[in-house]
């Protein structure tokens, strides 16, 4: 079953065709580019926060162990 109308391909491209991909290629590199650097952004506010996370941390154990003298403390006078 052979059609007459069949694919093929042929050799000539039009300038036009050539001039979008070229820029559809520079789109996609500057997206990439851009993607990177917001990328490395994150990670540099991340690295920024890690401290910051620590710090955090150390002060609600501190705000458990002060809740606890609290409740001694509490409870102590209650008990006179």
């Amino acid at each position: 079953m052979t059609s007459p109308h069949r694919w093929r391909l042929d050799r000539q491209v039009s300038v036009g065709l050539l001039v979008a991909v070229a820029l559809q290629a520079a789109t996609a590199l500057l997206w990439a580019g851009r993607a990177s650097a917001r990328i490395d952004d994150l990670r540099q506010r991340l690295d920024a926060q890690a401290p910051v996370a620590e710090r955090l941390a150390r002060l609600e154990a501190q705000a458990d162990a002060t809740r606890a003298s609290l409740a001694r403390i509490e409870s102590k006078l209650d008990a006179q």
